[in-house]
């Protein structure tokens, strides 16, 4: 496939490159400072693109077969990043007519499970949605404008992420949430994106992965 990343410098970003070159995946990386990108290998495009240039977006995701994305804060005081970089990204599809779209959201976003375990429901989803709640306002915006765009998207809803290795172990719910589950790798996020891109169940859906 023709893949444009969005956010590859960012951990899960970086996985995405480096598995879809590893699957043989053409890709272009779209970046803001190409030295902050490790990956290399053939197939890979790193065009410097500005989010403030609609030529240039459209340039990189014109053709492809799917955009995926991971922008999002490099720290927890950057607020309203991811919505604000992904609206041009959706437009740039729009009117280039490149559809399918996957983004990187949250697990708190989902609905709490009705067996939830303890901690997660009384403890730690609470405590973590509240300390973030500025962050989490903003997927829920991020989600909203990919809802009312002409993409056929998904929303990747992690919980709390390491820096573990591919597994290739780990649970994914479709348009609900996953009980119990508390955290995943990086990797595994990538792993999993990549595995939906050609799914056609999990479009216009939110689908949590944990393990």
């Amino acid at each position: 496939m023709k893949l444009t990343v969005f956010g590859a410098t960012g951990g899960i970003g970086q996985e995405i490159v480096r598995q879809a070159l590893a699957a043989g995946h053409e890709v272009t990386a779209v970046v803001r400072d190409p030295a902050r990108l490790p990956v290399t290998g053939a197939g890979l495009e790193v065009p410097t693109v500005r989010f403030d240039d609609p030529e240039a977006l459209r340039r990189s995701v014109a053709g492809r077969d799917a955009v995926l994305s991971g922008l999002g804060p490099r720290s927890t005081k950057q607020v309203g990043v991811a919505s604000r970089l992904t609206r041009p990204v959706l437009r740039a599809m729009e009117a280039e007519g490149t559809r399918r779209f996957l983004a990187v959201s949250a697990a708190p976003l989902g609905p709490v499970p009705e067996n939830e375990t303890f901690f997660l429901r009384y403890i730690g989803t609470p405590l973590v949605s509240r300390v973030l709640r500025k962050h989490y306002d903003d997927l829920r915006i991020m989600e909203a404008d990919m809802r009312d765009s002409a993409t056929d998207w998904t929303s990747v809803r992690p919980p709390r992420l390491t820096d573990g290795p591919l597994t290739g172990r780990y649970r994914t719910a479709i348009g609900t949430s996953l009980r119990g589950g508390a955290k995943i790798s990086r990797a595994d996020v990538a792993h999993a994106m990549l595995a939906m891109v050609d799914d056609a169940a999990t479009v216009k859906q939110p689908v949590a992965v944990a393990y």
